[in-house]
């Protein structure tokens, strides 16, 4: 396949996005919830007015002189939405479609959107497993296709604030442990192995998740997430929140609530029946914050400490 560039369409490549767009509606028509009828019969001006929304953006893949793909970003209240992806027959496989999910990603990212949503029909096989790879999760909704009930499709989200930590993640990760009166009598060097054992170990279990919250490619946030099996409530899982830290600089501001309803909602969509955590009694603050969220002091907790 020839080289393929992404471009950003302007104001004026109306006939440009009609054309790319019609053809991809005709090529698969149980992939869109619109349909080539409806959008065939729109007049010049709607295919302008797509175009000089500053609440979108379009681009299109080009290789060889032809347009061979399309995707959009619609900014919406609840966040970013990935739409109209399509990469033509002939240009399948090649990583059209990976490169047009990147740039509308970085896009959304630029924005200061903190996630991006889309909707993937339930029999796309091939454009699910793309999604997957790019670290998009199920949020749990599911609907009919608008422009063929018979089909149901299924929503899914990326977080652009929240991620799994990386190796070079530890040291800040170990700073904001170590950053309260509590932590700082137990932490140690944020260089010492034993923490690196343990992020290896963390990120080869499945039912595990270190999870950072990142800013302008700084870590500003951590918590740990661990799905637990059991045979209480008829074998459900529950989700143990642990760990959970705020850099100083970012307190106050709301991260920590979006941390905790970002854990919950994928929990939800897990499947789990139960999202639980503990904190040390001296934490007053953060025991307001949690009834705050909807979380009920239901036990008391005991540790032992092994020395």
């Amino acid at each position: 396949m020839q080289k393929v560039v992404i471009t950003h369409l302007g104001p004026g490549e109306a006939d440009r996005l009609r054309s790319v767009r019609l053809r991809a509606l005709q090529d698969a028509p149980d992939a869109f919830g619109s349909s080539y009828g409806r959008e065939v019969a729109f007049p010049p001006a709607k295919w302008a007015e797509r175009l000089s929304d500053r609440g979108s953006r379009w681009w299109v893949a080009e290789s060889g002189g032809a347009d061979v793909g399309l995707a959009c970003v619609l900014l919406e209240d609840s966040g970013a939405h990935l739409l109209s992806m399509w990469v033509a027959p002939e240009a399948r496989g090649g990583g059209v479609g990976s490169r047009l999910v990147d740039r509308a990603v970085e896009w959304a990212r630029s924005t200061g959107a903190e996630e991006i949503g889309l909707w993937a029909v339930d029999q796309n096989h091939a454009a699910r497993a793309l999604y997957a790879r790019k670290g998009f999760t199920p949020s749990g909704r599911v609907m009919a296709l608008p422009s063929n009930p018979d089909l149901m499709e299924s929503h899914y989200v990326l977080s652009l604030l929240f991620r799994q930590a990386r190796r070079d993640d530890v040291p800040p990760i170990v700073a904001m442990l170590a950053d309260d009166p509590l932590g700082a009598q137990r932490e140690g060097d944020p260089g010492d192995e034993r923490y690196l054992a343990a992020f290896e170990r963390i990120d080869a279990d499945p039912y595990d998740e270190l999870i950072v919250a990142e800013r302008d490619g700084k870590v500003v946030g951590t918590m740990q997430l661990s799905y637990l099996a059991g045979l209480s409530r008829l074998g459900a899982e529950r989700c143990q929140i642990e760990a959970v830290r705020v850099v100083a600089s970012e307190r106050g501001k709301g991260l920590g609530r979006k941390m905790i309803k970002w854990a919950v909602d994928r929990a939800r969509a897990r499947g789990c029946a139960m999202v639980q955590l503990t904190s040390d009694k001296s934490r007053t603050d953060a025991h307001r914050f949690y009834d705050s969220l909807g979380f009920t002091a239901s036990h008391v907790g005991y540790k032992l400490k092994l020395d």
